[in-house]
């Protein structure tokens, strides 16, 4: 079964457990959707988790195709994103380890979202082991017959555990869970910086087994 997801920006762990499908497409096709993970994230600060929003230049309200969203370059976001990431992580015990991959990230100013969130995925799927052989990107706005659509679904304002029977969100180990406790489904990141490459192992068990 094939299954459909949106671009995202250091998405959830939810996001990257479809990844290990072996028959995923990636929308190109779709107009661009404000406050949802295309263009934002959470991790877990110090303070409790924080939203990170990557600034879009403005279409005037009109309908703009995900491909042609244009990366802002004001509020100093890069700088701001990746000392916000320091802060939250810097302590784990895998931050530093994977520091140099990321920071690129926030030192060079790309043009399109697609493209960045893409680059970044990559990297990702890199690091944590996740075969990517089987994913494309759709050539049309359509939805195959009998393929799971989690575009939508996947979204800051959607309660995954209502909306994906699917996914069962698995404590790891968190920098913070004494203050906090343990938090859930927060970005790929978060997992990454403090699980390093057992990453893959808590993916997988968050995959609920059919009978």
């Amino acid at each position: 079964m094939s299954i459909y997801l949106s671009t995202a920006y250091l998405a959830p762990i939810e996001y990257y457990s479809k990844l290990l499908n072996e028959d995923v497409f990636i929308e190109q096709h779709e107009n661009y959707v404000k406050q949802t993970y295309r263009n934002r994230c959470t991790i877990l600060s110090a303070n409790g988790p924080m939203t990170l929003s990557i600034p879009i230049e403005s279409s005037g309200g009109k309908k703009c195709p995900i491909r042609d969203i244009c990366i802002a370059e004001h509020g100093n976001w890069r700088h701001l994103h990746w000392n916000a990431l320091i802060s939250a992580y810097n302590s784990t015990p895998f931050f530093e380890y994977y520091q140099d991959d990321f920071r690129p990230f926030y030192e060079k100013s790309y043009k399109y979202l697609f493209d960045f969130n893409k680059e970044l995925r990559d990297l990702i799927c890199r690091l944590i082991d996740i075969d990517t052989s089987g994913l494309r990107y759709t050539d049309e706005f359509k939805l195959e017959l009998g393929s799971e659509d989690f575009r939508s679904k996947i979204s800051p304002k959607t309660d995954w555990r209502m909306a994906d029977s699917d996914f069962e969100s698995i404590p790891y180990y968190q920098i913070f869970d004494q203050r906090f406790g343990f938090t859930e489904n927060l970005s790929i990141v978060d997992l990454l910086f403090n699980m390093g490459n057992e990453s893959l192992i808590v993916l997988s068990k968050s995959i609920k087994k059919t009978s």
